[in-house]
C-alpha cells in the first residue's frame, strides 16, 4: 500500500508560483531594486502554461470543450507548446498556425509534444489567407468537434495573469512594487497582471516593451492603427502588426521601443551576469529597464518587477546561436562571439 509519496498528479498542478529572483549584477548602477518573474520555472517553460490551463479549464466548464475534441491555436511557439501539454493530459488533440518566425526549436519542440503543426510565413498581412491568423480559422472551419482559443482576442487570457501572476507579484513583493515591466505580444499578461496591481495601488506604473516594427505603442498614444508602422523584425512573441483585443491599453502607463540586436545581446547578458538562461523577449524587457534607467524613469526608492516570460533554450537556433547572430550582422568590436571550444585530443 502506498503511504506518505509527496507527488503531483500531473505536470499541470505545478503551473504557476514562480519565483521572484533579485538581479544584482545587470543593474548595477542603476537607481531602485530590480527584480525578475522567472516564468521558465513553469513546467512548460514559459508564461503561456498559466493561460492554457486557464482557457482550457474554463472551456470546459462551460461545456465548450467536450472529450474527443481538438484544440486549434494561433502561436509563435510558447502558447502553443503549453497547449500541446495541456492536452496530452487532457486527452484533447492539438492543431497549430506557427509564425515561420519562430524558432526551429519551438517547432521541433511542439512536434515532440504531438501536435499537427502548419508553419505560415511571418511577413505576410494579418488578414492574408497565408498568415496564421487565417491559416487557424480555416482550420477550426474544417474541423469538426474543434475549439479555437484565439488567444490574442480572447478575455480569458488577461483574466488568467489577472488571478495568477498578478496576485502572485504583489504577494511577493508584499505590495511594495512600483514599477512592472513587461513586453506586449496578445497583451494578456501585462493587461491581466496591470489590472490586478492597479487594483491594489493605482500608483504602479505598468511599462509596456514594443518592438520596432510593431503598432502597439502609436496605437496606445495615439488611439490611430498605422500600417506604414509595420515592418519585418526577429524578435519573437513581443508586438503585433495588428490590435489584439486582449490588451488593456488603459492599464498601460506608456510603451518603450527597443531593437532586435540590442535584444538579443541583453539575453546573451543576462545569461553571462545573473545566471538565468532565459529567452529573446526576456532580453527585450531588460533592454527596455536599461533604456527607461537611462531615461531617468527610476530612483532610488522604486522596486522594479520585470518579467522573463520564457526559457533560452527555445532560441538555441537563434540568439544562442553565433551563426544566427553573425547573419543577422549582430557581432561588432563591442558586441563579440561567445568563447570558443577547445576540443582535447
Amino acid at each position: 500500500m502506498k503511504k506518505n509519496i509527496q507527488a503531483h498528479s500531473s505536470v499541470l498542478e505545478l503551473i504557476g508560483n514562480t519565483p521572484l529572483i533579485e538581479l544584482q549584477k545587470i543593474t548595477k548602477g542603476m537607481k531602485g531594486s530590480f527584480y525578475a518573474k522567472v516564468e521558465a520555472f513553469n513546467p512548460g517553460h514559459s508564461s503561456k502554461d498559466r493561460i492554457a490551463l486557464y482557457i482550457l479549464e474554463q472551456a470546459e466548464k462551460k461545456g465548450i470543450l467536450k472529450p474527443g475534441d481538438t484544440i486549434i491555436e494561433t502561436t509563435s511557439g510558447n502558447t502553443g507548446f503549453s497547449i500541446a501539454m495541456v492536452s496530452i493530459i487532457k486527452g484533447y488533440k492539438c492543431i497549430l498556425a506557427v509564425s515561420s518566425k519562430s524558432s526551429k526549436d519551438k517547432i521541433d519542440m511542439l512536434r515532440t509534444m504531438g501536435a499537427e503543426v502548419y508553419v505560415c510565413p511571418a511577413h505576410v498581412p494579418a488578414d492574408d489567407s497565408r498568415s496564421y491568423y487565417e491559416v487557424a480559422k480555416r482550420l477550426h472551419q474544417e474541423t469538426k468537434g474543434s475549439v479555437y482559443i484565439n488567444q490574442y482576442f480572447n478575455e480569458l487570457n488577461i483574466e488568467a495573469h489577472y488571478h495568477t501572476t498578478g496576485k502572485e507579484i504583489w504577494e511577493q513583493t508584499n505590495g511594495q512594487i512600483t514599477h512592472l515591466v513587461a513586453c506586449s505580444g496578445t497583451g494578456g499578461t501585462i493587461s491581466g497582471i496591470g489590472r490586478y496591481l492597479k487594483e491594489q495601488n493605482p500608483e504602479v506604473k505598468i511599462l509596456g516593451i514594443d518592438a520596432y516594427g510593431s503598432v502597439l505603442q502609436k496605437f496606445h498614444e495615439t488611439k490611430e492603427f498605422d500600417k506604414d508602422e509595420i515592418y519585418p523584425y526577429r524578435i519573437e512573441g513581443l508586438g503585433k502588426n495588428l490590435i489584439p483585443s486582449a490588451t488593456d491599453f488603459d492599464v498601460i502607463d506608456s510603451f518603450t521601443k527597443v531593437t532586435d540586436e540590442n535584444s538579443a545581446h541583453t539575453a546573451r547578458e543576462i545569461a553571462k551576469t545573473e545566471g538565468l538562461f532565459v529567452g529573446y523577449t526576456s532580453g527585450a524587457a531588460m533592454q527596455g529597464i536599461k533604456q527607461m534607467s537611462e531615461e531617468g524613469v527610476f530612483d532610488k526608492d522604486s522596486i522594479v518587477v520585470v518579467i522573463f516570460p520564457d526559457h533560452g533554450s527555445r532560441y538555441m537556433s537563434k540568439i544562442y546561436s553565433d551563426e544566427w547572430m553573425s547573419q543577422q550582422g549582430f557581432f561588432d568590436s563591442v558586441n563579440q562571439e561567445s568563447n570558443a571550444i577547445s576540443y582535447i585530443k
